[in-house]
């Protein structure tokens, strides 16, 4: 025996309307979500301060004053002296121009400048290298070292505090051959200096160096050796 349906009781000819209706609801529910908006709860301790109690401090606004440097003095006032003279004064400082009886053939003489002068300055400088070298009884400079080498005394003093070393002398030899103007360029001992310029004290004249034929002052150096056997 077949079970009978009734078609109240039939649930399959509402499914389309249930449907419906839940898409309905969801659709609902949904614009409510979006649209629900949640505030925040105040919180105490705080208060919002308006814009109104805000105060701004007005900054005042300067400028760097320029510093106005015085004004240079005046220049002082000269004064100037005018001597007033009567028509009937004469002038002597007027400027005379004489008249001279010259033509093409006149001829100047100019008188040629003296060398007297040229010659003296010549003299004067003392030269290093020329062209005839002085010469010491007819030989060279290191005839002239040797013979000063032999007239050095030793100073007892510095031989028995062990001093030794080179004493350098400069000196020239004049125009005449004469040994002028000695001294120590490089020294060793005080002592050592003083015997090795007591050793060119009274030497013989040498044969003065020349340039272009002439005699001349000429610097010469030496070396001195003072050493302990």
């Amino acid at each position: 025996m077949e079970p009978k349906k009734s078609r109240k009781a039939d649930l399959q000819s509402k499914r389309l309307l249930f449907l419906e209706i839940g898409f309905v609801l969801s659709l609902g529910m949904a614009l409510v979500a979006f649209e629900w908006t949640s505030r925040p709860a105040e919180v105490e301790g705080f208060q919002k301060e308006s814009g109104s109690d805000l105060v701004q401090e007005a900054v005042p606004v300067t400028r760097q004053e320029q510093r106005r440097e015085p004004p240079p003095p005046p220049p002082p006032k000269t004064t100037e002296v005018i001597n007033i003279v009567e028509n009937d004064v004469k002038i002597e400082d007027e400027l005379i121009l004489e008249e001279s009886e010259a033509d093409e053939d006149t001829r100047v003489s100019i008188d040629a400048f003296s060398t007297e002068e040229e010659e003296e300055a010549a003299e004067e400088q003392v030269f290093v290298v020329v062209e005839d070298m002085p010469s010491f009884q007819g030989k060279g400079l290191d005839a002239f070292a040797n013979y000063v080498q032999q007239r050095v005394t030793y100073p007892p003093l510095a031989q028995e505090n062990g001093i030794e070393g080179t004493v350098f002398l400069r000196f020239i030899v004049d125009s005449d051959g004469s040994v002028i103007n000695v001294e120590v360029i490089r020294g060793v001992d005080p002592s050592l200096d003083k015997a090795a310029l007591a050793a060119l004290k009274d030497t013989p004249k040498w044969e003065p160096g020349k340039q272009r034929g002439k005699p001349v002052k000429v610097s010469c150096t030496i070396p001195i050796m003072f050493t302990l056997e």
